[in-house]
C-alpha cells in the first residue's frame, strides 16, 4: 500500500493504442493524489478528497508531476563489447559501407558477443538496466540479433529473462536471429534462416518462454520482403508475435508487410510512404519511432507530424545498441522526438506509455493512469511533463515506483 499526494500535475494518459490525431488530448488532474494497493492503482483523485487508509505510507510529490512508469519498447540493450571508433569514423565522414569493409559495423558486436558467456552478457547488461530505472523506465524490451548462431541466439535470450527476473525492471524478450546474415553464411540467406527458424529451436523458444515476438530487419542489406515474410509467418507458427525493423535504410514495401502478417508494430519508419500508413492504420500496426538512432547517426528523422496525421498510434524508443544508438536515455529521446520531430511533450509521454505498452501488447495493465492498473509510476521533480522534456541533460527524477513498491530515488 503507497499514497502519493501533493501532486502537482498527474496526466490521466489513457490506455493504449491512442490514435495519432488524440495523443495530445490528455487531461491533467491538478493538486491531484493517488492510492495503490497490492501493485495497483486503486483510487485517483483530488488531494483534498484523499482519505488515507490506516497505517499507509505516504510519498509528498511537493508539486511535482507523476507519470505513468516509461515502456522502452525497441531496445538491444544485451550486447558485448564497444563500438566508439566507429562513431569517430562517422565523424571524419566515413559511410557505414566504408566501415563494414574496415572491418567494423555489426559483425564487431556479433563477435564479442559469441565470445562472451550467459553470465558476461547478464553483468554487461545490468549497469544499463539500472541506469534506464533510475530515469523512470520500468518496462525494457530486449531484443536478441547480435549472437546470429542458434547457441548465441538463445544465449542472448536467457541473458534476458534471467535479467527481468533478478530486477525490478519487466523485461520482454523479442527473437531477432534475421537481423542480419552471419559470414559464415554469406550468399546462403536461405540456409541461415532454414538453421535459425527451425522446429526444435522454434520450439525451445516456446516450451521455454524465452521470447514472445519474432522481429526480421527486413531491408535491402539484410532479408527482402519474402524472406522476412517467412521469418514472420513461421515464428506464428510458435506464437511469437509478428515486428518489424521497417522502412529504415529504403522503402521497399515492410510496413505493408507488417500491415499484411498482423505485426504488432513496425519499427524506424523513416522512409515510411502514405500508401503504408493507411494500411498500418487499417491493420491496427504500433508505429515505432527511434529518433536517438537518427539523432546518433545524423540521418533524417522519421516523418513523425505525417504518421500522426494518419492516426496511426505512435510509440517511442530509445533503439539503445552499440552501433547506431548508444543511448540509454529514454527522457533524452523523447526530447529529440519534440525538438526534431516535433511532437509536443504530451505526445511524446503517450508515446512512451499507453502506445509503447500496446507495442508490446501489455496495454491491459500498463502505460494508462487509471484505477485497477498496475502502479508503475515515476515521481518528477518538476510541476509539468513540458518542464521535464524542456530541461534535457539532467535526471529530474525523485522516485520510481514498481508494481506500487518504490524500486529507485526517494
Amino acid at each position: 500500500m503507497l499514497a502519493i499526494r501533493n501532486i502537482g500535475a498527474l496526466p490521466l494518459v489513457p490506455p493504449g493504442p491512442v490514435p495519432g490525431r488524440r495523443m495530445r488530448e490528455v487531461e491533467i488532474l491538478r493538486d491531484a493524489a493517488l492510492l495503490t494497493r497490492d501493485g495497483r492503482m486503486t483510487w485517483i483523485g483530488s488531494d483534498r478528497d484523499l482519505v488515507l487508509p490506516p497505517a499507509c505510507p505516504v510519498l509528498d510529490a511537493a508539486g511535482g508531476c507523476v507519470i505513468p512508469g516509461l515502456i522502452d519498447c525497441h531496445t538491444h540493450v544485451v550486447f558485448a563489447g564497444t563500438r566508439e571508433h566507429e562513431f569517430v569514423m562517422r565523424i571524419e565522414g566515413r559511410s557505414y559501407a566504408q566501415i563494414a569493409e574496415s572491418g567494423g559495423g555489426i559483425r564487431v558486436t556479433v563477435d564479442a558477443v559469441r565470445q562472451a558467456t550467459e553470465d558476461q552478457l547478464v553483468e554487461l547488461a545490468r549497469p544499463r538496466l539500472r541506469r534506464m530505472l533510475s530515469h523512470g523506465v520500468t518496462t525494457v524490451e530486449i531484443k536478441s540479433g547480435y549472437g546470429l548462431t542458434v547457441e548465441d541466439e538463445l544465449k542472448m535470450l536467457r541473458a534476458g529473462r534471467r535479467l527481468g527476473l533478478e530486477l525490478p525492471t519487466e523485461i520482454v524478450t523479442t527473437y531477432l536471429a534475421a537481423h542480419t546474415t552471419p559470414r559464415e553464411f554469406a550468399d546462403r540467406p536461405d540456409a541461415y534462416l532454414d538453421a535459425v527458424l527451425a522446429d526444435d529451436v522454434l520450439a525451445t523458444i516456446r516450451d521455454e518462454r524465452l521470447a514472445e515476438f519474432c522481429d526480421v530487419f527486413c531491408e535491402r542489406t539484410a532479408f527482402d520482403l519474402p524472406r522476412s515474410r517467412r521469418v514472420l509467418e513461421t515464428g506464428k507458427r510458435y506464437g511469437l508475435r509478428p515486428k518489424l525493423h521497417a522502412d529504415q535504410i529504403t522503402q521497399m514495401g515492410a510496413t505493408r508487410l507488417a500491415a499484411e502478417v498482423g505485426a504488432i508494430s513496425a519499427d524506424h519508419l523513416e522512409h515510411v510512404d502514405d500508401e503504408a500508413l493507411a494500411l498500418m492504420y487499417r491493420a491496427g500496426v504500433i508505429a515505432v519511432l527511434l529518433p536517438a538512432c537518427s539523432f546518433f547517426l545524423g540521418v533524417p528523422q522519421a516523418p513523425a507530424r505525417r504518421i500522426l496525421d494518419a492516426d496511426v498510434p505512435v510509440a517511442l524508443a530509445t533503439d539503445c545498441n552499440p552501433g547506431s544508438s548508444m543511448v540509454e536515455s529514454l527522457p533524452l529521446t523523447l526530447t529529440i522526438a519534440c525538438t526534431q520531430m516535433r511532437m509536443t511533450p504530451v505526445e511524446a509521454l503517450v508515446a512512451t506509455t499507453a502506445n509503447a505498452a500496446a507495442a508490446l501488447g501489455r496495454q491491459d495493465r500498463l502505460g494508462a493512469m487509471r484505477v485497477g492498473m498496475q502502479a508503475d509510476l515515476v515521481l518528477l521533480d518538476v510541476p509539468s511533463v513540458e518542464r521535464w522534456l524542456y530541461e534535457p541533460g539532467r535526471s529530474a527524477v525523485r522516485a520510481v515506483i514498481k508494481s506500487g513498491e518504490i524500486v529507485a530515488g526517494a
